[in-house]
């Protein structure tokens, strides 16, 4: 035996510890507020012996690449800051995106980027990276599709637009973050000139020069790229003078948003929340500090977030800082909403903008989508801007992967309630006495006394639905009681669909059709319109915007649909459409398109009809008047059958379905995958 085995020490651990660390709610909760920049903790921690203030990073923090870096930089500030030296702020905002497998949403959010950036001449925004000026952002994300993470960075100098050149800036500070993390770094960014700060939006892939995992530490990610980034505008523009200062802070006196004055103010605060703004009191530093607070607080005042108790004595509003917030967000949506409708040429009153942040109302509403931007530059989340029937326009938010399948002049139902599942439906209606049973599920399917989907079996189908459940009790929505009793609670439909709103699984967006007006008057397939002139009530529209345009575009579409045969007069001067029109039209626009693809795929096109099995790869989908539809090749033909989102994630896999009566198809992705559920 190798004498160095002969050094092998047990170190056993406690009786009856299986090596694993348990962690509750309340830990999983500060590790996320921890990586998010917290503590976690509400008060002093103790680690390895030492006690920890509250908010203060902790020993995972410098982890990774660039600590090093960080700890000087931040040193070199305190040092610069106590001799009085004025740096040139910067504002640096960063976020760590984990990429999901088969995600759009990265390539979404650089062609975002791209679009809602202008130049400094006014022209589109063009991606850059290190050595060129015009990157192909395609080639970047085909680069990072097996990256784990993604680091997304936005880079704001308040006096961004007195750089000569913010390319070259950009450039400057990444050569110098290579420096730091001591590896090469593949990256690209874009600037923007449409605010009034001047900004760049760099992203970097996450993976160093070898292909390895890419950690940047945290105190470098928070504190370290900031102090870098300032120091280089600051070589550049030189010191912050006093003048710039008293100028800047002036121009906060009447903001409406949370600013400087209003932060150093709640700093000041003592334990009652009272500001002392008394000469002899010592709260205020100088006579120009008190003017500009007191000028701050009279529009505070104004606003009813702060009250004067005594002679310059002031007492700030425990909501002052989510409240400016909110105003400075709102700000900034009715600017972009406005800007929206400019383009267009129109305009709007200001009680006609609403921001739909939780689902205006209970009744959904239809409208055109009118413009996308990002709500937040870091995330994914976007947000629409919807011109409604009702002649109100409104900004909804919806996450990345939603606004990629909603393109601009689509006609979509914003404020619509998540349906809920079939199963969480089939479950509520055999739920007896709040109690569910598998076993009395299976035995109703088996005895032809409920309905099995074709091509399905009753085991398959209930453990199915027991899945469903075992994801709802992680939820604490029901409780399983044995193995064959479920607890139910009265409300379970509501709570079921309040989990699925919960996961982001469905947003409360609804597309109605990809196509524009224009398109669906001329189109050959069943449409939106087609859709409003058959129902039984017709849209309640507003005369001007969109209402208009859609009362013009029905009667055109009432005489396209004539003159084709499909509609006619009546004698009263009334229309009539043939029956099963909207079917009709569908069938036309899928022989037409299948027809068009045959020769472009040199494979015969077939029509399944109902009860046939449709069996095939997953080759793509299309997207047509009618809806959206999966492209199964087989081994001797192709068809187009309808689409479905849970076929998203089997793209290129081999597929099999039965077509319905009414069109539609009862997928089997495999064992207990059915798309019914």
């Amino acid at each position: 035996m190798d004498d160095h085995l002969l050094d092998f020490e047990m170190r056993p651990g406690r009786i009856r510890n299986d090596g694993r660390q348990t962690v509750g709610r309340a830990g999983r909760l500060s590790r996320v507020v921890a990586k998010r920049g917290g503590s976690g903790q509400r008060g002093p921690t103790r680690t390895g012996g030492k006690t920890r203030a509250p908010n203060t990073p902790g020993r995972c923090s410098r982890i990774g690449r660039g600590q090093d870096a960080a700890n000087g930089l931040k040193r070199q500030a305190a040092q610069r800051h106590a001799s009085g030296y004025r740096s040139r702020r910067v504002v640096v905002k960063g976020r760590i995106v984990g990429l999901k497998a088969g995600s759009k949403a990265a390539g979404a959010h650089l062609r975002y980027l791209v679009r809602d950036g202008v130049s400094r001449d006014g022209e589109p925004a063009r991606l850059y990276g290190a050595d060129s000026d015009n990157v192909d952002g395609a080639a970047f994300i085909e680069r990072g599709a097996g990256d784990r993470r993604q680091f997304r960075f936005i880079v704001a100098p308040e006096d961004g637009a007195e750089l000569s050149d913010l390319r070259a800036y950009t450039r400057e500070l990444m050569d110098q973050m290579e420096i730091d993390l001591g590896t090469r770094l593949d990256w690209v960014a874009v600037d923007h000139f449409n605010t009034a700060h001047p900004h760049t939006h760099i992203v970097i892939r996450g993976v160093d020069d070898r292909g390895k995992d890419l950690i940047i530490a945290q105190d470098y990610i928070t504190a370290g790229l900031r102090h870098r980034a300032e120091n280089l505008a600051t070589l550049e523009l030189g010191q912050e003078t006093e003048l710039e200062v008293r100028r800047q802070l002036q121009a906060e006196i009447a903001a409406e948003r949370l600013t400087r004055i209003d932060r150093a103010m709640i700093q000041d605060l003592d334990a009652s929340r009272s500001l002392d703004l008394r000469p002899a009191s010592g709260q205020v530093r100088a006579e120009a500090d008190a003017t500009l607070r007191l000028g701050r607080l009279k529009t505070l005042e104004g606003m009813g977030l702060a009250e004067q108790t005594a002679p310059g004595v002031w007492t700030l509003s425990n909501d002052i800082e989510p409240t400016l917030q909110a105003l400075g967000e709102r700000g900034d949506i009715i600017k972009a909403m406005s800007r929206a409708l400019s383009r267009r040429g129109q305009s709007r009153p200001a009680e006609a903008l609403v921001i739909d942040t939780d689902g205006e109302g209970s009744t959904p509403k239809v409208g055109r989508v009118i413009d996308k931007r990002l709500v937040d530059e870091l995330d994914d989340r976007m947000g629409l801007i919807v011109d409604g029937l009702d002649g109100r326009v409104r900004h909804v938010e919806v996450d990345g992967d939603a606004a990629t399948t909603i393109p601009i002049g689509s006609i979509v139902e914003t404020g619509a309630r998540p349906a809920s599942r079939p199963a969480d439906r089939a479950i509520a209606s055999l739920a007896e006495d709040g109690v569910y049973r598998p076993s009395d599920h299976r035995q109703r399917l088996e005895s032809g006394e409920m309905r099995l989907p074709p091509g399905a079996n009753a085991d398959d189908l209930v453990e199915s639905h027991v899945r469903r459940l075992e994801a709802l009790r992680r939820a604490e929505v029901v409780e399983r009681l044995d193995a064959d009793h479920w607890s139910v609670p009265d409300d379970f439909l509501a709570r079921a669909e309040a989990f699925e709103a919960a996961q982001g699984r469905r947003a409360q967006v609804r597309l109605l059709s990809a196509f524009d007006l224009d398109r669906q008057v001329s189109s050959d397939g069943a449409t939106w319109l087609d859709r409003q002139l058959v129902g039984k009530t017709p849209p309640e529209a507003a005369p001007n915007g969109f209402g208009g345009e859609v009362g013009r575009a029905l009667e055109r579409r009432r005489d396209i649909l004539v003159r084709q045969g499909h509609a006619s007069h009546t004698r009263d001067g009334g229309w009539r459409a043939k029956p099963d029109l909207l079917r009709t039209l569908e069938r036309q626009e899928v022989a037409k398109v299948g027809a068009a693809l045959a020769r472009e795929k040199n494979l015969p096109f077939h029509v399944p009809e109902a009860g046939e099995t449709v069996k095939g790869r997953l080759a793509d989908s299309v997207q047509l008047a009618s809806g959206k539809f999966a492209v199964i090749e087989g081994s001797y033909d192709f068809s187009l059958v309808p689409w479905r989102p849970a076929l998203e994630p089997h793209r290129g896999q081999q597929i099999a379905g039965i077509m319905e009566p009414g069109g539609g198809v009862t997928w089997q992705l495999g064992r207990s995958q059915g798309l019914g559920i």
